[in-house]
């Protein structure tokens, strides 16, 4: 019996001891770990080790080993090129949000990186990807915006508030958010373009984006007169100030469209007081009609109305 029991403790042992040879005790962690998943013996044979399997192509990989040595050496001057990378592999596989979030991780933790311009860079073309209806390929994580390049845009300008991209990003945000009828928001970010970077090329096109965004804050169920009235004179000062620019055909065209509102809003007040028959009053904004907005054809309602009151008096 004593010989049964010895033998099978002795196959028990042979048969179990492969498995025991992939793993190894760490006192430090107090575990059983397979030496596969231990990252190399320093930051530079892990790096080494996780960019093979992204010049392989083999990105869920690269990913794991890139953590591996973020977790592993956090302090190492390998920490940054590895988080620029989990960028890169992220981006590689259409995950446009992730890939940015990585990248920004790199400003955010290793601010003295030499990646940071192509970081910015990077995360702007993403931006404008987003900009142009570009969706995500990830279902199942609640994006923090409406529109991931309002973040994005934002955090271009922030990462580099005078760089050389700041300008542009600093705009296109107001036409993301111009885009989502937030003309407020949009309004206060055009401002920003011109009130930094008076000097860019971009200050000019902003100016005429600030008068669209009265003029469209002028519109809908009832007529803002005010609204349409600051966006005119801001269109009229775009015109003076850049008569030369593509924009200001537009511009033109924009002053004539809020013209032909306030002509229109004013032959209603009259159309009004006349059925109050308040005549005086009525006559007032007539000949507002007709003296200040002569090309409109309200100017030719209005005078048949005036004709009319004139033949009633008869």
């Amino acid at each position: 019996m004593k010989r049964i029991i010895s033998s099978l403790l002795i196959v028990l042992f042979l048969s179990i001891q492969p498995a025991h040879a992939y793993w190894i005790w760490t006192p430090k962690s107090g575990k059983w770990v397979n030496p596969k998943n231990l990252p190399k013996q320093n930051p530079g044979e892990q790096f080494a080790y996780a960019k093979s399997f992204f010049d392989d192509h083999k990105y869920d990989l690269a990913k794991r080993e890139f953590r591996q040595l973020l977790k592993a050496y956090p302090k190492s001057a390998e920490a940054a090129e590895s988080q620029y990378y989990l960028g890169l592999t992220e981006e590689k596989q259409g995950k446009l949000y992730e890939a940015y979030q990585a990248y920004q991780m790199v400003v955010d933790k290793y601010p003295f990186s030499e990646r940071i311009q192509e970081i910015i860079d990077l995360e702007y073309k993403i931006a404008e990807r987003f900009m142009g209806g570009q969706k995500r390929k990830t279902l199942g994580i609640t994006l923090p915006v409406e529109n991931p390049a309002i973040e994005i845009f934002g955090k271009v300008v922030e990462n580099s508030t005078y760089g050389p991209l700041a300008p542009k990003a600093q705009y296109k945000l107001g036409l993301v958010l111009k885009g989502l009828m937030r003309y407020y928001e949009a309004e206060e970010e055009f401002n920003k373009v011109v009130s930094r970077y008076s000097d860019s090329e971009w200050s000019a096109a902003a100016k005429f984006q600030i008068a669209s965004c009265r003029a469209n804050l002028s519109k809908g169920f009832a007529y803002d007169q005010g609204s349409a009235q600051e966006a005119k004179e801001k269109f009229q000062e775009f015109v003076r100030e850049h008569p030369d620019a593509v924009l200001s055909l537009d511009a033109e065209k924009n002053i004539s469209q809020i013209m032909e509102k306030e002509a229109e809003a004013s032959y209603n007040i009259g159309l009004f007081y006349e059925k109050q028959k308040a005549f005086d009053s009525a006559k007032i904004y007539y000949n507002s009609i007709v003296s200040d907005y002569p090309q409109s054809p309200w100017a030719a309602l209005a005078a048949a109305r005036l004709q009319i009151m004139e033949e009633k008096k008869k």
